[in-house]
């Protein structure tokens, strides 16, 4: 009701102005519509704006293209309507209402369309090397427009050299070959793949239009998550039966399988039931376990009960040892700082010690997400985007040499893309690797599972 009123005080503002500007002989016939369609923009990019800062960007883009039917003139619009695009992944629509910004610019344009620019085209460096030639030109000149502290708290520096190093690792073909699993790849969002022990079935997370309760998450305007479960046919060779009718394991809420023992009986899960109702209550994201009984039967998920692994933030992709006894997860607790890292805790005793962050060549001021730690303690796959590498977040592996950590070493080209890549996987004793990464398609993109041949795989020797 009150944006109603604001809205029709702007109109009768904008009436009474252009009323006295009709009578003058020296405007042409059309002002005031003119005028009208301005102050109606202005006022819908403002609605897009507050749905843009919560995240809602489906409502946001509904806004914005609204206010570039009203002002085709103005560049507004096509910068919004660019971010949108990105942040809903559709890297080649960001790309293009970019670029149509910079053709409308009236001196008044805003500089970081530059990175904008810049990491739309680095998104799409993957279709061709002179996207990522263009990313680094518009990264340059973001730096050379924007202030020195905004170049920093994008990472420009950062972007350009992972645009390099992209282009060095296209010259040198792939290591490593992954293949997208065709069978179970929708035009929503699959990925965290988790094998159970014998490699005959697979679960993976995704959020469709079945998941448990049929709703929508009103934060960002996506059906919640749940895990699903397909079994492998070996007749045709693909993976079928899907399902997300799991007994106990999904909510109505958020819900991720991220980790099952090589023994089968225990699975660690992310749940979070902050929006809907249900007996299990979060306080966030949190870290649950299930557990197998003898007579087959699994428990419900239950909260992991220690102050120091769930708390009021984001904890989730938690992964555990053979034993059992060390579990590394991702939180963002520190979100002020360095977004989100990984920690690690401790079983002593049969009860969890203080979980603590892995040091600073691990964990930087980006993003670390995803561990998976090898069952032996010795090697840690995780991904980043605050490391040098490809471009969004790509897999690293790093080795615990007991009592210190050496250097993450980035798995390459074949595995990562310029997109993000992540909850890799790796089973030895199957000698496959099961991985999610961003896959372009046209001008948009979703989150696919992908599967990797690890036959040929030796761990890479750390630099120190």
């Amino acid at each position: 009701m009150q944006a109603m009123k604001q809205l029709i005080l702007l109109l009768l503002f904008i009436s009474s102005v252009s009323f006295t500007g009709h009578c003058s002989a020296t405007l042409p016939p059309d002002t005031t519509t003119k005028i009208v369609d301005k102050g109606t923009a202005i006022y819908l990019l403002d609605q897009g704006k507050e749905f843009y800062g919560k995240g809602l960007f489906k409502s946001a883009l509904a806004k914005f293209r609204e206010a570039g039917n009203k002002d085709p003139n103005s560049w507004k619009p096509a910068f919004w309507i660019s971010q949108c695009h990105y942040n809903m992944e559709n890297y080649g629509l960001a790309m293009k209402y970019a670029r149509d910004a910079v053709a409308l610019d009236d001196n008044e344009l805003d500089k970081e369309v530059y990175e904008l620019l810049g990491k739309s085209y680095h998104r799409m460096g993957g279709i061709s090397t002179t996207n990522l030639d263009s990313a680094i030109y518009f990264y340059q000149k973001a730096i050379e427009v924007l202030p020195a502290f905004r170049s920093k708290e994008l990472s420009l520096n950062l972007r350009i050299e992972q645009c390099k190093f992209a282009k060095e690792a296209f010259e040198k073909g792939e290591r490593i070959t992954r293949i997208a699993v065709q069978s179970l790849n929708t035009g929503n969002h699959e990925y965290a793949p988790v094998l159970d022990p014998d490699g005959k079935s697979i679960y993976f997370t995704s959020r469709r239009s079945d998941t448990k309760g049929g709703t929508m998450n009103p934060d960002d305007q996506e059906f919640f998550e749940d895990i699903y479960k397909s079994v492998y046919n070996g007749t045709n060779q693909s993976w079928d039966s899907v399902s997300n009718e799991l007994g106990r394991m999904n909510t109505s809420g958020f819900d991720a399988l991220n980790y099952i023992s090589r023994d089968g009986k225990t699975m660690l899960l992310t749940v979070n039931t902050t929006a809907v109702k249900e007996k299990l209550k979060t306080r966030s994201s949190d870290i649950c376990i299930m557990t197998q009984s003898t007579s087959g039967k699994w428990s419900n998920p239950k909260l992991i009960d220690n102050k120091s692994i769930n708390t009021s933030f984001f904890e989730g992709s938690a992964t555990l040892t053979a034993d059992g006894n060390t579990m590394y997860f991702v939180t963002d607790r520190k979100a002020e700082k360095s977004s989100t890292d990984i920690y690690v805790v401790q079983k002593v005793n049969k009860k969890w010690g203080e979980a603590k962050p892995l040091p600073a060549q691990i964990n930087t001021i980006g993003r670390e997400t995803t561990p998976f730690i090898s069952p032996d303690g010795r090697f840690l796959f995780f991904s980043s985007d605050g490391l040098l590498g490809m471009g969004g977040l790509d897999v690293y592996v790093v080795e615990n040499k007991g009592g210190s950590w050496g250097t993450p070493v980035n798995l390459g080209n074949g595995i990562n893309t310029v997109n993000n890549d992540t909850h890799f996987q790796y089973y030895e004793e199957l000698k496959k690797a099961m991985m999610s990464g961003n896959e372009s398609l046209g001008n948009k993109s979703s989150m696919d599972l992908f599967e990797i041949n690890m036959s040929n795989f030796t761990y890479p020797t750390s630099p120190n």
